[in-house]
């Protein structure tokens, strides 16, 4: 018994949506490691405190739309959210700023199921520059360009320090990076047509401070 397959939504997908979609995997990952066959929407809205009407919506971004009665086929649903996040294909990137953060990301076995895969990291830290992390080589920064047109490389990410992000980002430009992925604090300035996500762990880390003071203040 399959699901109905219907054409995928080719109207731009809410960034909302988008991010929702990774939690919607995960969950049915687990589903279907419990050897789950069927879900419905409201039983995903209610483990995720999701609306069922917006898990829905989201999941006809996928092109996935379940039976009557029975719900969405939980193999059929993990294979389209593996499709659509792109997690089905690889996609190589390259690292600036080989340090504790730097060195965190590259040995996250995550990206890799994920589809992400580090290739090379970057520092200018003569004691870096040589070494390998989790099977990662470490070169000179100076290197960057050359391998990242060699390679083919469209994704940069940067985790060096906030002073030094800017100049990154802008040679990563210049080098061909179409993608940036920035741990760096600082805002960076980039072309309109570069991507650029912004994780800002010290942000976060605010209002985790903030709210913890503000209930012991009450």
């Amino acid at each position: 018994m399959n699901p109905i397959i219907t054409e995928k939504i080719v109207q731009p997908v809410p960034e909302p949506t988008v991010r929702r979609m990774p939690t919607y995997l995960n969950y049915l990952r687990d589903l279907a490691k419990r050897q789950e066959q069927f879900i419905t929407a409201p039983t995903i809205g209610r483990v995720l405190h999701l609306d069922p009407t917006q898990v829905v919506k989201d999941m006809a971004f996928t092109g996935v739309s379940g039976r009557p009665r029975v719900g969405y086929l939980v193999t059929e649903l993990v294979a389209a959210l593996e499709d659509f996040l792109g997690y089905n294909r690889t996609h190589e990137a390259f690292l600036v700023g080989a340090g504790f953060l730097g060195s965190a990301l590259i040995q996250y076995q995550g990206f890799r199921e994920s589809g992400l895969r580090i290739v090379a990291a970057f520092d200018i830290d003569k004691k870096k520059v040589g070494i390998d992390i989790a099977g990662v080589p470490v070169f000179h920064f100076e290197k960057f360009r050359d391998l990242a047109n060699r390679l083919h490389i469209s994704i940069g990410i940067i985790t060096a320090p906030a002073p030094a992000a800017q100049q990154v980002a802008d040679l990563m430009v210049g080098w061909g990076i179409r993608a940036i992925w920035n741990f760096a604090p600082v805002p960076l300035v980039v072309p309109d047509h570069i991507i650029v996500q912004d994780t800002h762990i010290y942000a976060n880390l605010a209002v985790i401070l903030n709210k913890l003071k503000n209930i012991n203040d009450i």
